[in-house]
């Protein structure tokens, strides 16, 4: 299915872009951004058309520092519930610090985030590994 996201605030820093714009995705790629993509292009289906009228569509946003916890300190945060809530608010990826238990310092901590993240992840997550 097509999908047309009609009059978003488009913005690409790569391409210096920030204005209102539509975007058709056709086959989970960007075909065409552009104003006025007529809604056929979505194949004629109305759940193919988001209005999204005061709404921002940019690239995945990165957190660079945050505390996913697992392991160790699961009371607090897991690597699926924290990045579970980072998808929510737009992150597309998450680099996670190294204050486990046991601390990420060693190749069977950091299999052990990578592995729970390709299971259970919203976003896609990298270590950082501790410096000792």
């Amino acid at each position: 299915m097509n999908l047309l996201i009609k009059n978003a605030r488009v913005i690409d820093p790569a391409s210096g872009t920030d204005e209102r714009m539509d975007v058709l995705i056709e086959g989970g790629k960007i075909s065409e951004i552009g104003r006025g993509i007529p809604e056929s292009k979505a194949g004629g289906i109305p759940e193919g058309i988001i209005e999204a009228q005061g709404k921002v569509l940019a690239p995945g946003l990165i957190d660079m520092h945050c505390h996913l916890r697992e392991p160790g300190y699961e009371y607090k945060e897991t690597i699926e519930t924290g990045s579970r809530s980072g998808a929510a608010g737009g992150y597309t990826s998450l680099v996670c610090m190294a204050n486990t238990n046991p601390v990420n310092d060693n190749r069977a901590v950091t299999e052990y985030i990578l592995r729970q993240a390709q299971e259970k992840a919203g976003t896609h997550v990298f270590a950082v590994g501790a410096v000792t």
